[in-house]
């Protein structure tokens, strides 16, 4: 198998380097249950951490990632660089570069960013979200946590319910349900689904009930109103009306998801976060496995 150069999207991954990924966070979740939680494999490097949109559970996850391997944390914040003077964004790449990184995570809503700077810098990028393209490790944990629930991927069924047309999340796991194994089936109003995922084989429902009916896990979306130019639906309301996923809803097999932040009482009901067989925080717990597993592979093959 070919040493991973970068990490841009789901696309670019084979099964094989996919499941050697899971493997690998196999090995660093049992890592992070020990008193220590370190395995300093990483001692030595350098991570910078480029966050262009506001971010919580994946910074955060990717900083602590690299602190559980040894490596040191480069935080860069656009607010009150030089970006504000004028300089582009491959300058202040390349001059971090010069600092002595050995790797960059990059978040930014321009699609592409992240292949940008791959082509041009000669370390690992990893991408972390790129506009409304993809968020790869978001799909890795996601299954991830599928995985360790279940024991295994091949034949579950996935239900993803919310804004289809503006999820990165999404897009990532349209490419890793069928290296996976996965079904896939899609939720969303219609205003909410691009029309050319109708051509991709994948069932698109608008309707819950008949979308999670039979389904072992639900991938629940947040409404990313950031990004939503004119609003695609009458109203929050009208939305949590038709859309929202409620006790009533889940069987006592199935697994809950969301990538956060939740907007309870739109997506979710509020009476689900107490949910027993929600897996939400465990995507959390997983994140911190699966990113340290991607930062392994780039930097120590």
């Amino acid at each position: 198998m070919p040493k991973l150069k970068h990490l841009l999207g789901i696309r670019d991954l084979s099964a094989e380097t996919i499941h050697m990924l899971y493997e690998l966070a196999d090995r660093f979740y049992e890592v992070l249950q020990q008193p220590t939680r370190k395995a300093p494999a990483l001692t030595g490097s350098t991570v910078a951490l480029l966050f262009f949109e506001s971010s919580t559970r994946t910074k955060l996850s990717f900083e602590l990632a690299a602190k559980r391997l040894g490596a040191d944390v480069l935080n860069f914040s656009a607010a009150g660089s030089s970006l504000a003077k004028g300089e582009t964004l491959l300058d202040t790449a390349l001059n971090i570069l010069a600092m002595g990184v050995d790797a960059f995570v990059i978040r930014h809503q321009g699609v592409g960013t992240a292949h940008f700077l791959a082509q041009r810098l000669p370390v690992p990028v990893i991408n972390a979200g790129d506009g409304t393209h993809e968020h790869p490790t978001q799909a890795l944990l996601d299954t991830y946590t599928l995985r360790r629930y279940f024991g295994y991927l091949q034949g579950l069924t996935l239900t993803i319910i919310g804004d289809l047309f503006h999820s990165r999340v999404a897009l990532s796991h349209l490419h890793l349900a069928p290296k996976v194994g996965l079904h896939l089936r899609l939720c969303a109003p219609p205003s909410l689904v691009p029309p050319t995922w109708y051509n991709l084989g994948f069932p698109i429902y608008h309707n819950v009930d008949s979308a999670i009916r039979g389904a072992d896990a639900l991938l629940v979306l947040r409404m990313q109103k950031e990004r939503q130019k004119q609003p695609p639906i009458a109203s929050w309301e009208e939305y949590a009306r038709h859309y929202q996923v409620r006790p009533e809803h889940l069987s006592p097999h199935q697994v809950l998801l969301h990538p956060g932040p939740i907007n309870w009482g739109v997506e979710l009901h509020p009476a689900l976060i107490q949910a027993p067989n929600s897996r939400i925080l465990d995507q959390v717990t997983h994140g911190v496995a699966i990113r340290m597993a991607v930062l392994y592979a780039l930097l120590r093959g």
